[in-house]
This record gives structure tokens, C-alpha cells and sequence, in this order.
């Protein structure tokens, strides 16, 4: 089960067997710990799909006792994930999308978060996912030669590494802020106070990053994605 979301696979994997008789309704299923080591996967994966099924009225979980089966379909409220997304009319307001966020304050947010994903991913990536890195890094290095002003491989290189964070969370966070909010704003301050070397400058410590990652260095990760976005963010401070 190789997916990054996981629990997903667990609940396709759990309904299926209960269409098809394995587990029958009024059943109890295997305990989180024989289920994690059948399937090769986390107790926590296990734990978030039996709650999934549980919202969706395929499993009941009793506390103290175990997970029973109580049907053999699921309820169509949301059948791609599992969790009814209806949010409460009190938090609407604060999910709006249109807000205007700064540059500096991207910056500010991605220097908090992106060492700590480069570190998951030193330990957590799959073969796969860092040629995915690989290829954004090669994308990233033929809009510097192209001298691209969007830098699409510059940001799909820091999206792969949140990705093989092996986090949807994270990935989701970064992505947002990367696509959401990379806006003409920022695009503007960039071309005004970006200096001529700067793409190549940010291309070698990409390198320095994908190389920590390769060689599954979690420290050297981290400390390699924390000096590139502090050298971004100098830059930005101190050009004139």
C-alpha cells in the first residue's frame, strides 16, 4: 500500500472484504495491531480507516471491546474519502480563500514548516517519489536556462518534497501557498529585487537538498532547506 493516503486503502481493502464475505455483518474485525502487520501499514492508518468506515455506517467501534461489522455498503455522503466535509457555518468565514497574504509572509510561514518536511522526506520517501524530486530539480534547471519568470520547476521541486513527507496535511499546506497565493504580488517583488545570480544560487542549494534526501540525511535536509529559504528571504530583505 504504497498511496500516501493510506487509511484510503485500508477502507477500500476492509469494505471489499466484507462484500465479498470475508468479514460478516455482525462480525468483529481483526484487532488495529493484526490488521497493521497484514497489510504492512501504521496502527494509526488502521485506527483512521476504522473511523472512516464507522462514519459511513459500515463498522461500529466500541471502545474496550473491538470493531464490529454492522453493514455491507457504504452511505453515499462521500464516498471518495470517507468523511463528510459539511463545515459549520460558524467557521465559514474564517475559510475564505481570497484573503490577501504577503510575500514576506509565505516566506515566514514556509521557513517554519519546509525544513521539517525536508527531514520527513529524507526518511520517508519512496524510490518513486525522489525521482519525482529529480525530475522537478531537472525542470528547474531548464527555466533558469530558459530564464523562465513563472518557475513552475522551482516550485513543483518544494510540492514533491512536502509530498514524500508521507503527510497529506503538509502537502496540502505548502501547495497551497505555493499555488493559492504565488501570485503577481509575489511575482512582482521578484522580478524588482531578484538578483541576476539568484536562480542559479537557489538552483545549487536545490541540489544541496535533493542530495540530503537521496542520501536520506534527515539533518542535512533540514538544514539544507532552512539556509536556502533564509538566503531567499536576505534577499528579498536586502536588495535594494
Amino acid at each position: 500500500m504504497q498511496n500516501t493516503r493510506i487509511y484510503q486503502n485500508i477502507f477500500n481493502k476492509i469494505q471489499n472484504d466484507i462484500k465479498a464475505g470475508v468479514y460478516e455483518i455482525g462480525s468483529k474485525l481483526p484487532p488495529e495491531r493484526d490488521l497493521a502487520l497484514q497489510l504492512g501499514v501504521s496502527r494509526t492508518s488502521v485506527r483512521e480507516a476504522m473511523i472512516a468506515l464507522e462514519v459511513n455506517g459500515i463498522v461500529e467501534v466500541k471502545l474496550g471491546s473491538g470493531v464490529y461489522v454492522i453493514n455491507d455498503h457504504q452511505d453515499a455522503a462521500n464516498p471518495q474519502t470517507g468523511f463528510n466535509t459539511t463545515v459549520h457555518p460558524l467557521l465559514l468565514p474564517y475559510l475564505k480563500e481570497d484573503a490577501v497574504i504577503t510575500p514576506f509572509e509565505i516566506l515566514e510561514a514556509r521557513l517554519l514548516i519546509e525544513p521539517y518536511l525536508a527531514k520527513l522526506a529524507a526518511k520517508n520517501r519512496t524510490d518513486e517519489q525522489l525521482e519525482d524530486i529529480k525530475e522537478a530539480f531537472l525542470m528547474n534547471v531548464r527555466d533558469n536556462l530558459e530564464r523562465s519568470t513563472e518557475h513552475i520547476g522551482d516550485r513543483l521541486f518544494h510540492i514533491r518534497i512536502a509530498e514524500s513527507s508521507q503527510n497529506d496535511a503538509f502537502a496540502f499546506f505548502l501547495s497551497f501557498l505555493l499555488s493559492k497565493h504565488y501570485t503577481e504580488f509575489f511575482s512582482r517583488m521578484r522580478s524588482l529585487y531578484t538578483p541576476e545570480d539568484m536562480p542559479l544560487r537557489s538552483q545549487l542549494e536545490h541540489q544541496e537538498i535533493m542530495t540530503a534526501i537521496q542520501n536520506q540525511d534527515a539533518q542535512a535536509a533540514h538544514d539544507a532547506m532552512k539556509t536556502h529559504l533564509q538566503n531567499v528571504i536576505r534577499i528579498f530583505e536586502d536588495s535594494q
